[in-house]
């Protein structure tokens, strides 16, 4: 889904969380809530309040997953794009130490902001 050697993007549209959380769900740590998910074609991204999961989904039946975990603890700086009265994508991107830039652009509505915010209380 994120090719992270050349900071490729997707546009991902938001979903219900319950869509996903059957995949999800054994990933997560006590404490761990998501804020939101998102998704791209077949895959898919989930913010929780501890980090980012990024789902590959991969193969003809879609079984085959690559889960990728993005702790916010290991990001140095993050920048949001708010969405506009034209332009009417944001984008998220974080860097990360030793990974570099992983850049995500959401089409229609996204609580963008309140991504930011978690971001920062665990950056800050």
């Amino acid at each position: 889904m994120i090719d992270f050697t050349n900071s490729a993007y997707v546009k991902m549209k938001p979903v219900n969380p319950s869509a996903v959380i059957g995949d999800i769900q054994p990933l997560l740590i006590n404490g761990e809530e998501i804020i939101g998910a998102y998704k791209a074609m077949r895959d898919y991204c989930v913010f929780t309040n501890k980090r980012v999961i990024a789902v590959n989904v991969q193969g003809m039946t879609g079984k085959k997953k690559d889960f990728t975990s993005l702790p916010y603890s290991k990001v140095s700086a993050y920048s949001i794009e708010t969405a506009g009265v034209f332009d009417l994508d944001s984008e998220l991107e974080m860097y990360f130490s030793g990974l570099g830039k992983v850049k995500f652009e959401f089409s229609g509505q996204s609580n963008i902001v309140q991504i930011g915010q978690v971001i920062s209380s665990y950056i800050l």
